[in-house]
């Protein structure tokens, strides 16, 4: 079985990440929208706009299933996306739903959606969350967390300092963290750290395994595979297979 994964960028890849592990395709083609980057400032058209044209990037390597691998895309476009599809089209937002539901089933426990400013503006988690009864909701926006991670800055400080900024009116630890970009899981234990880990952290890229399973009756191989991936880039697509030999086997 053949799989899309269509991301703005690099972020994707923690996603990728997981499918590989699981073992679920027999080859991958993975684009990065990296010309355009990043998704999360943009306005909801522009998203849809950009979106789209990555729904035609696929269209030649005559994938069985698309797997949105950003949270800003899942949140505007995926419905336009599903609409001029031939093929199933999977966000990242449901399966982090559902995995916070598996997990969190007080629906007065405090939760905080961590994601870009436009997946926040959406209300994608937020709304969502509410329909299921979950009572307490908080959405962040907490942009700065993406540069920090693609430009590999390794110096505590500087995340702290970030997080600090960031997370200075949260008083109590809340009772689940929804990872809603997916650049966070790579910064995951310094934020598990700083809400002294007592927080349940939700990763969307973890989460979409079991939701390919459930919903799509896709299943890992019996025997351990060597999935073939192909990266393709909008723009440097060098720096990109640079970033997932790093990401994806050194991590």
């Amino acid at each position: 079985m053949k799989a899309g994964i269509f991301d703005s960028g690099v972020g994707g890849l923690t996603v990728l990440k997981s499918i590989l592990k699981a073992g679920l395709f027999d080859e991958i083609v993975y684009y990065g929208d990296t010309a355009r980057v990043p998704y999360g400032v943009k306005d909801k058209q522009t998203i849809i706009n950009f979106s789209l044209q990555a729904l035609d990037f696929f269209a030649p390597h005559h994938i069985d299933i698309l797997i949105i691998a950003c949270n800003t895309a899942s949140s505007y476009a995926l419905e336009a996306m599903r609409a001029q599809s031939p093929v199933p089209i999977v966000g990242v937002i449901e399966p982090g739903i559902q995995a916070l539901q598996d997990k969190i089933t007080d629906k007065t426990a405090s939760i905080l959606v961590l994601a870009t400013a436009a997946t926040i503006s959406s209300g994608a988690y937020q709304n969502r969350l509410q329909t299921q009864g979950y009572q307490h909701i908080q959405g962040l926006a907490t942009g700065l967390f993406v540069p920090i991670v693609e430009e590999g800055i390794i110096d505590k400080k500087v995340l702290e300092a970030v997080m600090g900024y960031y997370f200075a009116p949260i008083t109590t630890p809340p009772k689940a963290i929804i990872l809603g970009c997916t650049h966070f899981p790579l910064i995951a234990p310094a934020i598990d750290t700083f809400f002294q880990h007592q927080s349940i952290l939700i990763h969307s890229g973890d989460a979409i395994i079991t939701h390919l399973q459930n919903n799509y009756h896709i299943t890992p191989h019996k025997e351990k595979i060597q999935t073939k991936i192909n990266f393709y880039a909008s723009g440097n697509p060098l720096a990109l297979e640079q970033t997932a030999q790093k990401w994806l086997y050194n991590l």
